[in-house]
């Protein structure tokens, strides 16, 4: 793909742009279509169910690891070069920034990608909820809480670049997508148990390829552009964050996480609108409100430790195999499930948390 005579018509920023904002339309309209959620997932576990939702979010991981693997193994990509295995990661903030993040999700019922999937279909619960989730996860990079980021991301940091889990496990070469496949097994053997539309896991398989789009899409943009451009892909903290400045700073510039957000958006909107799904929803009362403001904002700082989101960690850093996105994946998992059994599964008498 030949993206000079791009470059040289729209110029470089607006190329980036444009580039997110095409793979966050593949994963605005395949997340709305598949119902892709790991909130829903993890407490399908929590609660010793391998449902729906498990089977989608394997399906899509798988997806992600297949093509990104493939495009790696092949000379396509070179995942070497992203954030994730060239530069140290913090094993402290990916265990502590998981867990945290995974409580965060429980009470505000999704993550934050999937609260753009449904706010784009006029959820203002998921829109409010977003809107708090930026404005946390630029106060924990930039703001009132990077201190306290800096020192629980400080205390264990990888020596060197990240490792990468297959290498520091001495897998053979093309085992990525080996277990690419076993996980694609698994997700349709749950899929068919649980009698999952082959369009629903279509739609499944769609959001991972986003992720594999979102790698090829900037790592050609690096090899061709004049200034550096980072190679990575799909996570909802970082561009969340980066939108809310570009609209309410006269000084931002376009790149491709300022075109994620709204691709997602459009994308999800031009789903719903299709499908007939369009619909405002409220509140249904404060406390509803207060639970899911609280989740959104410990998710705006749990991402920001962690290193990225449910998406931006777990699926595009876990693509890689870089050990702390999957530290970080391991935890909100864990963190999730956790949250589920403390706060929805026991009985409002046995704590106060559950009447959040």
């Amino acid at each position: 793909m030949d993206m000079t005579a791009y470059l040289d018509t729209l110029g470089e920023p607006a190329v980036a742009a444009l580039a997110g904002l095409l793979a966050g339309a593949i994963f605005g309209v395949s997340a709305e279509q598949s119902r892709f959620c790991l909130r829903a997932a993890a407490v399908e576990i929590a609660r010793a169910r391998l449902g729906p939702r498990m089977a989608v979010w394997l399906l899509t991981f798988s997806t992600a690891l297949l093509w990104t693997q493939g495009m790696h193994r092949a000379g396509v990509i070179d995942l070497n070069t992203s954030r994730w295995l060239a530069s140290p990661g913090t094993l402290s903030g990916a265990v502590v920034g998981g867990l945290v993040f995974g409580l965060g999700m429980i009470l505000a019922r999704g993550c934050p990608g999937r609260l753009l999937v449904l706010g784009s279909t006029g959820n203002l619960r998921a829109i409010l909820s977003g809107l708090v989730f930026a404005v946390v996860a630029q106060m924990s990079l930039h703001g009132a809480l990077s201190p306290v980021r800096e020192l629980i991301s400080g205390a264990w940091i990888t020596e060197g670049p990240n490792p990468n889990v297959l290498v520091e496990s001495s897998l053979p070469a093309g085992s990525g997508i080996a277990i690419a496949m076993v996980f694609a097994v698994l997700a349709l053997v749950i899929a068919a148990r649980n009698r999952v539309s082959w369009v629903t896991l279509l739609f499944g398989c769609g959001v991972g390829f986003s992720v594999a789009a979102g790698w090829f899409l900037t790592y050609r943009l690096s090899q061709v552009s004049f200034d550096p451009v980072p190679v990575g892909s799909l996570t909802f903290s970082g561009p969340s964050a980066d939108t809310l400045m570009y609209l309410l700073s006269a000084n931002s510039v376009l790149e491709f996480d300022v075109g994620l957000i709204p691709g997602v958006a459009l994308g999800a909107f031009a789903s719903a609108l299709v499908s007939r799904r369009l619909s405002w929803q409220g509140w249904d009362g404060a406390r509803s409100m207060q639970r899911y403001l609280l989740g959104a904002g410990l998710m705006g700082f749990g991402a920001m430790t962690a290193g990225g989101c449910t998406i931006g960690a777990g699926v595009t850093g876990g693509s890689t195999f870089a050990m702390t996105a999957w530290v970080a994946l391991t935890s909100m998992w864990g963190g999730g499930m956790l949250a589920d059994w403390l706060l929805d599964q026991r009985p409002a008498t046995d704590t106060g948390l559950s009447a959040l």
